[in-house]
């Protein structure tokens, strides 16, 4: 049994093996707990109550945006709605909440993917979260179509693919299982050319090497879970200081007991008692 020190909580850290197997991790303060051999085994995570901002480091009675106080949300580039919503980018209008910041994280290589996780759906994420971004999702399968030299043009095509494919997870149906295996090759090529308009309308604004279409391999992932849920509940920290349970494997941010799951990305900040046996 190991009882940590009490410490805020930071989202789930993954890696993918060249096998497409996760290894993840749950970062605890200055510690980094391994999970994967944790799976079988009584987990008890306990919120003290405690919830420090993780940008500013301040008290805070509530997180808002993962992790942050009411101040730091209102102020930071990284929780504006721009960010949800990238083709509302607002930096060229001299309005963005950090210019340099901005500029550093927005205007960056960005891909355009389509991904299994609870069926197919269309994604972007910056070339740096490839493949922390799939994991997240819990995809089974991902495959970049599209590369683009900033979040506004990703989000831009996004919302044209998004006309056709879901842009959203169905949280819940991911964690009752794996869905079926998807030729994400063909439908890329059953997409690609549906969206030619639009791709011809960012090339105009942006120019003829706005968005590049890719080529890629399909990445296959593989999740630590022993057994899926029939029925999903879902544990809250506020609600529930004290989680309990047999832990039965991890997939996307979530941890999933033999009572229930608890997305890890959602409590950023909070302070808790980790233990098992």
């Amino acid at each position: 049994m190991f009882l940590s020190d009490t410490a805020p909580l930071r989202k789930l850290t993954a890696q993918l093996d060249p096998q497409g197997n996760i290894e993840y991790q749950l970062p605890i303060g200055e510690q980094s707990i391994g999970l994967n051999e944790l799976i079988g085994k009584e987990i008890t995570l306990e919120h003290i109550g405690v919830i420090n901002c993780s940008h500013c480091g301040k008290k805070t009675k509530k997180s808002y945006s993962q992790g942050h106080c009411y101040p730091c949300m209102q102020k930071l580039a990284q929780c504006d709605m721009c960010i949800m919503k990238p083709e509302t980018c607002h930096h060229h209008l001299g309005t963005c909440r950090e210019p340099e910041w901005g500029t550093k994280n927005c205007f960056v290589p960005h891909y355009v993917y389509l991904a299994n996780s609870s069926g197919l759906k269309v994604g972007i994420t910056r070339h740096t979260q490839i493949p922390t971004r799939w994991i997240d999702q819990g995809a089974i399968q991902a495959l970049p179509i599209f590369k683009v030299a900033s979040r506004i043009q990703s989000g831009l095509v996004e919302i044209a693919l998004s006309e056709f494919v879901a842009d959203k997870t169905n949280w819940r149906a991911m964690l009752k299982g794996s869905p079926e295996k998807i030729d994400l090759i063909a439908r890329a090529k059953e997409l690609k050319p549906k969206i030619s308009q639009k791709l011809a309308d960012i090339a105009l604004q942006y120019g003829n090497d706005a968005v590049e279409s890719l080529d890629s391999e399909v990445v296959e992932l593989n999740y630590p879970v022993q057994q899926y849920l029939e029925k999903i509940s879902s544990f809250n920290f506020d609600k529930t200081p004290i989680v309990s349970g047999v832990l039965l494997g991890i997939k996307g941010q979530y941890l999933i007991f033999d009572k229930g799951v608890i997305n890890m990305r959602k409590f950023t900040s909070y302070h808790i008692n980790l233990k098992w046996a």
